[in-house]
């Protein structure tokens, strides 16, 4: 796990196995209700937490990551829901042309790598 820090506050957590409760409520300081994540499909891990998908997504891309295999989605874990929404999926090169993941087998890996990794967690509202 890898922590990017910018003006003091916690911003991206990289999470290459399960996150702890902890993990997952840091993850959730910016925005409260939901975490917006980058998931490489490739090498099943995540980067979640800050404001932007491109934060979480640059943090991957600065551990090693492909740009190819980073797709933005935002976990809700008072529900367990996902959203495939992101401006870092519009990629025309790779036939997806709209901010939602539009390949249902992408999906489907985006969705059970952030389950694995941060789903199940019932954090505190705060």
């Amino acid at each position: 796990m890898c922590i990017y820090t910018g003006r003091g506050e916690i911003l991206v957590l990289i999470i290459k196995e399960r996150a702890t409760l902890e993990q997952v409520e840091l993850m959730l300081q910016t925005l409260r209700v939901y975490i917006k994540v980058a998931v490489d499909i490739e090498k099943g891990i995540l980067a979640g937490g800050g404001e932007k998908h491109a934060e979480s997504e640059a943090a991957l891309l600065e551990d090693g990551s492909r740009q190819p295999d980073i797709w933005g989605a935002d976990w809700t874990p008072f529900n367990q829901s996902i959203a495939y929404e992101s401006i870092i999926n519009i990629r025309p090169s790779q036939n997806n042309r709209s901010m939602v993941i539009q390949d249902p087998a992408i999906r489907e890996r985006v969705k059970k790598i952030t389950q694995e990794l941060i789903g199940g967690y019932e954090p505190e509202f705060r």
